[in-house]
């Protein structure tokens, strides 16, 4: 990937993804690139979810995509990981765009939590714990581009 100016953001909404064994969890960023909000699920199964995530990333006009990288809480990479990791490459090579991988740690454990905290429960909470899931991973890598961000004019 090239290298930016000093000073000029990237631009466009990011795709913020939490992959799951039934459904990927959805999430997109603002334009300036500092919130993360849930919009939705897409079922897994190639190719169909390709093409879903495609038809978001025209919809929403992402010019990048996060993926959440499940990793053990020692670090280590195991299957779902290796799983994130090929989905990552697919879409790279399918939407041609650029695909960063995000550790997802604890990241469905934090959902879980604020949707406890908002009283959501049963049949409600599984059908939206998945984009909670994708809107952490994707806050997450953006506070962490946030902090490289030059203040606003």
């Amino acid at each position: 990937m090239a290298e930016r100016e000093p000073g000029v953001r990237p631009c466009g909404r990011v795709l913020g993804l939490d992959l799951g064994q039934a459904r990927i969890g959805v999430a997109i960023s603002d334009d300036a690139r500092r919130l993360a909000v849930p919009i939705g699920t897409v079922r897994t199964g190639a190719p169909q979810d390709m093409k879903a995530i495609a038809a978001l990333v025209e919809e929403h006009g992402a010019t990048e995509i996060v993926v959440g990288l499940p990793l053990s809480l020692s670090g280590r990479e195991g299957e779902a990981a290796d799983h994130a990791r090929r989905f990552a490459d697919a879409l790279r090579g399918f939407l041609g765009l650029t695909v960063h991988l995000q550790d997802e740690r604890l990241s469905t454990v934090e959902a879980g939590g604020s949707l406890r905290r908002g009283n959501v429960t049963g049949r409600a909470r599984r059908e939206v714990i998945d984009q909670v899931a994708a809107t952490v991973i994707l806050q997450s890598w953006l506070d962490a581009r946030g902090r490289d961000r030059p203040p606003d004019p």
